[in-house]
C-alpha cells in the first residue's frame, strides 16, 4: 500500500469520526436543520425511522463505522461510498446557502458546501481505489481473454496432431495393424 494511501484515508476519515460522533451525541442540535431533508425521504421509505432525531443518529453512526473503516484501510471502497451516501442529506441540510438571507451567513454557508462537495469527490475517488490491485471487472476480462488464448492453442494443437495421427490410422488400416 502506498505512502499516500495510508496518509490520506485517515485524513479524508477524521471528519466523518468527528461529525459521526457529535450526531450521534446530541442529534437534537442537528435535527432542526435536518428536518426540511429528512422528512421527504422518510415519507417515502418505509424502512427509515420517523424520527428526525433517530436518522440523525443513523447517520451518524454510519458516519463514525464508516470512517474508522476507512481511517483503517479495512473495506476502504465500501466505507468511501458509504461515506459518499451519508455526506449528501448531510450536506443538503447543513449547508443550504441558497436559503441564507445575510450574504456573510450565505458565502460561509456556500465554502461549507463546497469543501462537503470536495469532499465527496475525494470519497468517490477513495470508493473507486483498488489500492493497486487490479479490480474485479479487470480481473474477469483479463481471465477470458486467457481462456480464449488457451482454447486457441488447443484447437491449434489438435489440428496439428489430428492430420498426422489419421495417416497413422490410415497406414495401419493397410498393413492391417
Amino acid at each position: 500500500m502506498s505512502l499516500l494511501r495510508i496518509a490520506g484515508r485517515p485524513m479524508l476519515a477524521s471528519m466523518f469520526v468527528a461529525g459521526g460522533m457529535n450526531s450521534l451525541r446530541s442529534p437534537e442540535d442537528v435535527a432542526p436543520m435536518a428536518e426540511p431533508v429528512v422528512r421527504p425521504v422518510a415519507d417515502r421509505v418505509s424502512l427509515l425511522p420517523d424520527r428526525t432525531e433517530h436518522l440523525v443518529r443513523l447517520n451518524g453512526a454510519v458516519q463514525v463505522v464508516g470512517g474508522v473503516l476507512l481511517g483503517l484501510g479495512r473495506c476502504p471502497r465500501l466505507s468511501a461510498l458509504a461515506l459518499a451516501a451519508t455526506l449528501v442529506p448531510t450536506t443538503l441540510a447543513a449547508h443550504r446557502y441558497w436559503d441564507a438571507e445575510d450574504p456573510s451567513e450565505r458565502m460561509q454557508q456556500r465554502i461549507h458546501f463546497l469543501k462537503n462537495l470536495s469532499m465527496l469527490g475525494g470519497l468517490l475517488i477513495a470508493a473507486d481505489d483498488t489500492g493497486s490491485a487490479p479490480s474485479l471487472l479487470w480481473r474477469g476480462r483479463h481471465a477470458a481473454h486467457d481462456l480464449r488464448h488457451d482454447a486457441r492453442t488447443v484447437r491449434r494443437s489438435v489440428r496439428a496432431t489430428a492430420r498426422p495421427a489419421a495417416a497413422a490410422a490410415g497406414v495401419r488400416a493397410k498393413l492391417g495393424i
